[in-house]
């Protein structure tokens, strides 16, 4: 496995080490110990899955504290472009946001510690996104800022994505309960 940096230090990359032949391929998604070793040493008590189509907008979601999760995330079918956004109001990275694409094919893994909101764009049809949590889901902490904040300014690739009526309600970022 070989660790991608980001910049912003706390989100990072994990590149696993894949094996294929032509049986098709294996990889290890989750080791506890050698994800200790770049720092991720939270347990997981949830996982989740979702499924879209090509331009669906997941974000930017996140849970106050004492429900804040962590979220370890990968593509398993399927393309998307993966946002992170730092709300940790004490944060030197405050505000700031980090990109990255996660697909079936390169099979990244990116680890977004607690205090950060999380969203996603799908590039593909069938797009498969899964997540193991360290908290579990909380309705009454769940917290979102609006995909398109233009203080945030995220370059998502996309104008029109298709959004959830939750998601349509988001507020700004200036707005939002924050960490």
């Amino acid at each position: 496995m070989e660790l991608i940096s980001t910049s912003i230090h706390d989100v990072i990359i994990i590149k696993p080490d894949v094996y294929g032949d032509d049986r098709g391929y294996f990889f290890e998604s989750f080791h506890a110990e050698k994800f200790a070793a770049f720092g991720i040493t939270e347990p997981f008590v949830q996982d989740n899955e979702s499924q879209s189509q090509k331009n669906v907008l997941r974000g930017l979601h996140y849970q106050l504290e004492p429900y804040a999760q962590g979220k370890l995330v990968r593509v398993i079918h399927g393309a998307v472009l993966d946002v992170a956004v730092d709300i940790r109001r004490k944060s030197p990275t405050f505000g700031k946001w980090v990109s990255m694409k996660l697909s079936g094919e390169n099979k990244w893994i990116c680890w977004i510690p607690k205090g950060f909101a999380h969203g996603f764009v799908t590039l593909e049809d069938d797009t498969v996104f899964t997540y193991k949590c360290s908290g579990v889901y909380h309705k009454a902490s769940e917290a979102s800022i609006c995909w398109n904040d233009p203080e945030l300014n995220i370059d998502w690739g996309i104008s029109e994505p298709l959004l959830s009526e939750k998601d349509k309600l988001s507020p700004l970022f200036k707005d939002a309960s924050l960490f």
